[in-house]
């Protein structure tokens, strides 16, 4: 006798009203769009299907994403592809300065997809980026949000040596999650590169999704575990499935729960907590600049 599949009866969560956003439109957005395109660059507001995207690029920003858009990660959350990368093009950090010149960015966002077949994890286009983008724009401050490096210290201090202010590396989610939502990643791991980027000097910052399981005392102690490896700044947003292939969303979480998180986390001795339900890494990242640390 064959057994079917039991099919559970549990209604999946609606998205609620405070996750609704406004779709992007406006003279300001298509110039960002414009300059993104002519200059063939990538950002992480498309690859990753970003909701704030109308916002940011209608003020006028956005979050560049170098070292290609494929990754060599599987990450279950996220919308960039997977797959073996083309070979990374070496003038890309002039045409990401020329871009964020053109469109008088304050405050650049630079990140990029895993690159773990590089034996320097793309340290040296890193450099050169944010060399670039100050060369030609000196007055824009600078956040680097960036992957694992796998331990390798040497690559992660090439990268954070190009004179960025703030440097950010995701914890992404709770450790008993890890191995659902970033399989190829490690939780202690991660706390270690914000360790060693907080020991170098740097202003340091993270990011955690709300929404794919985790209990409220794991995403306190996950606080505790940041702060205890030095980190100064963090985000908290709530998880959102790009499509039926990524793990499913468990919770919508409800704003008043990311008030009592925030309190919660400058409490614990972080020194500055963004926390809400559309909050990104890079969302309102120009008020991190300044953070003391």
């Amino acid at each position: 006798m064959i057994e079917l599949p039991v099919i559970s009866d549990t209604p999946k969560p609606r998205k609620p009203n405070w996750l609704r956003v406004k779709l992007p439109i406006g003279k300001e957005y298509t110039d960002v769009r414009k300059i993104v395109d002519e200059n063939k660059l990538h950002t992480i507001c498309e690859s990753g299907n970003c909701p704030n995207m109308g916002e940011c690029w209608g003020a006028g920003t956005a979050t560049f994403m170098i070292l290609g858009n494929v990754c060599t990660r599987s990450c279950t959350f996220c919308a960039v592809a997977t797959g073996r990368p083309p070979e990374y093009d070496e003038a890309e950090p002039q045409r990401v300065a020329e871009a964020i010149q053109k469109m008088r960015v304050k405050h650049a966002v630079i990140t990029s997809v895993n690159r773990d077949e590089l034996k320097d994890r793309g340290a040296e286009i890193w450099y050169q980026t944010v060399v670039k983008v100050k060369e030609l724009s000196p007055k824009t401050t600078i956040e680097t949000l960036i992957p694992d490096v796998k331990n390798n210290w040497d690559a992660l201090y090439r990268m954070i040596e190009g004179g960025q202010e703030v440097v950010s590396h995701n914890i992404e989610t709770v450790e008993s999650l890890y191995r659902r939502v970033r399989p190829q990643a490690k939780y202690q791991r991660s706390l270690e590169q914000i360790k060693v980027t907080k020991e170098a000097g740097k202003r340091t910052k993270s990011g955690i999704m709300l929404g794919l399981g985790e209990s409220d005392d794991e995403l306190l102690k996950t606080m505790d575990d940041l702060v205890e490896h030095g980190l100064h700044i963090l985000t908290l947003g709530q998880y959102l499935q790009p499509t039926k292939m990524y793990v499913e969303v468990q919770e919508f979480v409800h704003p008043e729960k990311f008030e009592f998180l925030k309190e919660e986390g400058l409490k614990r001795g972080l020194k500055y907590v963004e926390s809400g339900p559309l909050v990104r890494s890079s969302y309102h990242a120009e008020r991190h600049v300044d953070v003391p640390i």
